[in-house]
């Protein structure tokens, strides 16, 4: 089991900036990469961004070119860096993790509690 905990959500302006952490302990060692995923109210969870643990990035088009994903290995932390944030970024962000089979897909298998970013236009 790999257990992921999540950090830094909050309430901020439009155009402003928020950092999100999530800390993964347990089997780590079986996981490819970790990325963040995000539901806002009445609508379906989405993927936002995700890395490997080789640094391979993949993001949202509605976030490229203003959120920037990336990790410390060592620590098996991975950052979600939200710049220029927009009231429709406002959602329940949560981390997740996967192996390598699953990743192609988009498919993760461990799951954070969730985090709320509120952006106030």
């Amino acid at each position: 089991q790999v257990q992921l905990v999540e950090s830094g959500g909050g309430l901020v302006q439009t155009g402003g900036s928020l950092r999100l952490s999530c800390a993964a302990s347990g089997h780590t060692f079986s996981t490819y990469a970790m990325g963040w995923f995000r539901q806002a109210p009445g609508k379906e969870r989405e993927f936002v961004a995700d890395i490997t643990w080789t640094g391979r990035t993949r993001y949202a088009d509605s976030v490229k070119g203003r959120f920037t994903i990336s990790s410390d290995n060592a620590k098996k932390t991975v950052y979600l860096q939200m710049n220029s944030l927009k009231p429709e970024d406002t959602a329940v962000y949560y981390c997740a993790a996967t192996d390598d089979s699953r990743w192609y897909r988009y498919e993760y298998d461990y799951w954070g509690q969730g985090t709320q970013v509120t952006v106030s236009s």
